[in-house]
């Protein structure tokens, strides 16, 4: 089964939990200035670290006879930030084959996804690109992760309309299926102030090829809950092309985590089920974690999938 079969055609899917603040308290990495967590697949300490969690991740979805979708940890590559490093074009290549290997070595049905970011501050929108600087910025990295073979392309923190467009744009002409991740908060808007509903209308307008379907992250379920009931978004087009959620374990503002300087976590239990509550009104199937995550969290998520 394909990338697109797997999610139009099943009703539960995992996704990954946590790298970057398990990498940095479980296995005390640091991470480099400008393009973060990839440059770990150049070390040993990195490589065995990913390999672990990944694999945790991996073992818990096929223990629940789920899918797994796992991605690249170059949310934060692209060409501005390459040209300040020592790093070249082929860190993307490299970050794709490894986790590749890591998929190799699974009994679960899992893909390997590329991981792109925004071009400004994925928590307050500054310094978001129009639609066509948009489209031309995001081709460089869009380009290689099509020629390295993803499964799938995941935008992920998109706090603006414009440059979630321009990335679609981008990515259409690859061929490369893809997901577009917002960040969004509990008054049912992008940071940008754009609807839900509008911005999936729009982008899905604009694109000849659409993504697969539209996810949020780095948020709580707490907050996504109203969000997605605000009346404007109670309707089909939430409902059939908003399918996922990569939660954080506090229901903070990002402005209040973003800035944190403790981990802020909760029970699994009860994250569990504020997520599966996400599937009473909605047509919610991608579930994964995003800070203060662990397997014990992606556990009881599964277990309740």
């Amino acid at each position: 089964m394909n990338f697109t079969d797997c999610i139009n055609g099943r009703e539960s899917i995992l996704m990954e939990g946590a790298l970057g603040e398990r990498l940095k308290r479980e296995y005390h990495l640091t991470f480099d200035d400008n393009v973060v967590m990839a440059s770990l697949v150049y070390s040993e300490e990195g490589r065995r670290a990913l390999d672990q969690l990944w694999s945790e991740y991996a073992e818990i979805a096929l223990a629940y006879h789920l899918p797994f979708l796992a991605t690249t940890p170059t949310r934060r590559v692209n060409r501005e930030s390459i040209e300040k490093t020592q790093f070249d074009d082929s860190i993307i290549r490299d970050n794709v084959r490894f986790l590749r290997s890591v998929q190799e070595n699974q009994k679960a049905e899992m893909f390997v996804g590329g991981l792109l970011g925004c071009h400004g501050d994925a928590y307050t929108g500054q310094n978001a690109l129009q639609l066509k600087e948009a489209e031309q910025f995001h081709d460089w990295e869009v380009k290689l992760f099509a020629e390295a073979g993803v499964d799938f392309l995941y935008a992920a923190l998109i706090p603006d309309v414009e440059e979630a467009a321009g990335i679609a744009l981008a990515v259409q002409k690859y061929k490369v299926p893809y997901i577009i991740s917002f960040t969004i908060q509990s008054d049912g808007c992008l940071i940008d102030g754009t609807r839900i509903s509008d911005a999936i209308e729009y982008i899905d307008k604009m694109t000849d090829d659409m993504p697969v379907c539209y996810m949020t992250n780095c948020v709580h379920p707490v907050i996504v809950r109203p969000a997605l009931m605000q009346p404007f978004n109670c309707n089909d087009t939430v409902y059939r092309r908003f399918w996922g959620i990569q939660a954080n374990t506090s229901p903070l503002s990002y402005a209040e985590l973003d800035h944190a300087e403790d981990l802020k976590t909760s029970d699994p239990v009860i994250l569990a089920e504020e997520m599966i509550k996400l599937r009473e009104n909605n047509h919610i199937k991608i579930f994964g974690g995003c800070c203060g995550t662990d397997g014990r969290h992606m556990k009881e998520i599964a277990r309740r999938m």
